[in-house]
């Protein structure tokens, strides 16, 4: 039995081929795309991704069913979590100008099949939001003409009772995506066009109903008759929270498009900022608005500000939000389909997707194969699939995303860049030339080997320290992660914090309603997970990180993506187990793909490691000068050089 059995160099090769990096080009802004995004562009392509069937139908619902009035509260926290996200998208946007969004970025600093999982969740968070918003804004025109086409359609096709599914095909809303797909396929420069005359329309619309809809606002729907601002507590606020994530998910689409930005150093953190926090107001200005018209438990979950409306006598105002609601999820639809294809194009240029989806089309300069394979898929989605469970499933891949994400700012931040050196702090002396000799200040006679030992002290006091090592302040404290390897200890402690966040936030959640803990094991669960946490934290924080003022950076890193971390994570706990069920099979399925698959044609799996070859050794006699007693001996496939004048750095080494 035994000789069947893997050894263990084999499940080490193995653990690298999963966990191996993405090599990046060294001209990053070189792409078969079209650079002809500007940061107006990107803004509208966020906005239009953020404001469209969460807005008109996702209030509503979750006001009605989930959290109350106080889904105010559930957008404000979402809105902060996305922030923390945001943020993290927008530095990794500006660094790697290169669409895939956060399967890009998890490939670039966690690895292969990390990367892999999150593309595929990716996929579905796409396919997913197009088809939930195909299906509102179906619902959206037949609310227009008095629900006839969803009767037409129940009379002469018929209806389901099947789990999960909708009531009745959805035609309208798999043809929406049809004509969407086909819009799309013409570039770039055609999607942006039509994206700023339909984000114009719906930006006066919602204006319009803030205007109108303070003009009627009645306090007395958040009294106590009507059941209060709260009426389903601090877990209803949660709970719509996680759901109020589905508002959130098209701030992403800026990231993915940066590929196709002229400048996406500037415009990508700008358009991220600008779009998310309008986009924030409008959801809760109108959640206000929409809570004082009419009681929150008279809502119709199906459209909720039409009908508001229409109840308070103004049909001609309830037809005009109709109309603009349509306009607004025009715009989802377009981002949605404009970045679906693009991180499947990513993944397929990787090697790691199906490679047909990696061709560019010579004369509009899109993945075609990829738009309309997908575009398909999400007509298909739309047609049969119920809304409410599609907003579920969504909440749950976005979160992982941001999760891993935010993960993956903490890992690069302390990783080496690329062709990283020591920096000599400033006013240290360069290097002589060649040609200078003794009498120059900078270069010294040391008459024992001893001596040149202090010279490389001294000298390795005045170097800043590499990203990823101790800091000078914590080596007499922690001297034992000083033999590390940068980045390393940063490493490991990043996977302690992800741990200790989900056993707390699982104690949090579980701990009594479902565990029943007794109050003592609760308490102390609860401390020592905290503890973990924050000890991770610190130790992460006490190591070097970069420092760069050439592209945007999160501030307070690693605070702000550790609080990302565990905000995400608690509020994909407070989600369904159907929702984590589905969400089970969908990475099963992933499985499948990458190891049947990607594993085997990845590109970087393609890349023969390279030796480290040894250009020069350096053997230092004591006694005599030590410009004079440094020999250099080389390898056989060179000649024999003298001494340079780098030989202190040589010996440092």
């Amino acid at each position: 039995m035994a000789r069947w059995l893997p050894r263990s160099t084999d499940l080490t090769r193995f653990c690298q081929k999963l966990n191996r990096v993405k090599t990046l080009e060294d001209d990053m802004m070189e792409t078969s795309f079209n650079r002809c995004l500007s940061t107006i562009d990107l803004t509208l392509l966020g906005i239009g991704g953020m404001v469209g069937s969460g807005l008109y139908v996702l209030t509503g619902t979750v006001a009605k069913e989930i959290a109350g009035p106080a889904v105010i509260v559930s957008f404000i926290i979402a809105g902060f979590a996305s922030l923390l996200a945001a943020l993290c998208y927008a530095e990794f946007g500006a660094r790697v100008p290169k669409t895939g969004s956060a399967y890009m970025f998890t490939y670039v600093s966690v690895g292969e099949i990390w990367a892999f999982l999150i593309g595929w969740n990716v996929l579905l968070e796409y396919m997913i939001g197009g088809a939930a918003v195909a299906r509102a804004w179906s619902g959206y025109l037949d609310s227009i003409f008095n629900h006839k086409i969803k009767n037409f359609t129940e009379t002469h096709v018929g209806a389901w009772q099947v789990p999960f599914l909708a009531r009745y095909p959805d035609f309208l809303a798999a043809s929406i995506l049809l004509v969407a797909t086909a819009f799309i396929s013409f570039g770039a420069k055609v999607s942006s066009w039509l994206n700023h005359v339909f984000s114009a329309i719906s930006m006066g619309v919602i204006l319009f109903i803030l205007i109108m809809g303070f003009v009627l606002a009645q306090p007395k729907n958040w009294s106590t008759q009507e059941g209060g601002f709260a009426p389903y507590g601090l877990s209803g606020i949660m709970a719509g929270t996680a759901t109020c994530f589905y508002a959130f998910v098209g701030f992403d689409v800026i990231a993915a498009s940066s590929e196709e930005a002229r400048n996406p150093q500037r415009a990508v953190p700008r358009a991220i900022a600008f779009s998310l926090g309008l986009a924030t107001g409008a959801y809760i200005l109108v959640s206000v608005v929409l809570t004082l018209m009419v009681p929150w438990h008279t809502l119709d979950p199906d459209s909720a500000l039409a009908d508001a409306f229409y109840r308070r006598g103004y049909a001609w105002a309830g037809f005009l939000v109709a109309a603009g609601s349509i306009c607004a999820m025009n715009t989802v639809l377009l981002s949605n389909l404009f970045s679906l294809p693009r991180i499947v194009y990513a993944m397929a240029e990787d090697g790691l997707f199906f490679q047909v989806f990696s061709r560019v089309h010579p004369r509009t300069q899109v993945p075609v194969i990829g738009i309309v394979v997908f575009g398909l898929l999400m007509a298909l989605l739309a047609l049969v699939f119920d809304l409410e469970a599609l907003v579920q499933f969504l909440s749950i891949g976005t979160l992982l995303a941001y999760t891993f994400v935010a993960a993956s700012i903490i890992v690069l931040r302390f990783q080496q860049q690329k062709g990283d050196v020591p920096v000599p702090v400033a006013g240290g002396q360069p290097n002589p030339e060649p040609h200078e000799g003794p009498s120059g200040s900078e270069l010294k006679e040391y008459e024992s080997f001893s001596d040149k030992l202090q010279l490389v002290d001294r000298d390795k006091s005045k170097e800043q320290r590499e990203p990823g090592q101790l800091k000078a302040a914590f080596e007499p404290y922690l001297e034992f992660l000083s033999d590390f390897y940068p980045g390393e200890v940063v490493t490991v402690a990043v996977v302690t914090l992800m741990v200790s966040a989900i056993c707390l936030c699982s104690i949090l959640v579980f701990g009594n309603t479902h565990l029943h803990l007794p109050t003592w094991s609760y308490s102390l669960l609860l401390v020592l997970f905290s503890l973990g946490f924050l000890l991770s934290l610190l130790l992460i924080w006490a190591h070097e990180q970069q420092h760069s003022t050439q592209t945007f950076q999160i501030p307070l890193v690693p605070l702000s993506p550790a609080l990302s971390i565990i905000l995400n994570i608690y509020l994909m706990l407070k989600l369904s187990y159907m929702t984590w069920l589905r969400f089970a099979i969908w990475l099963l399925l992933g499985l499948l793909v990458y190891f049947g698959y990607g594993i085997w044609h990845s590109k970087e799996n393609l890349r023969e490691p390279q030796p480290q070859s040894v250009s020069a050794r350096y053997v230092v006699f004591p006694g005599g000068s030590l410009e004079e007693r440094v020999q250099a001996v080389q390898p056989s496939s060179q000649p024999a050089t003298g001494l340079p004048d780098t030989d202190i750095d040589d010996c440092k080494r």
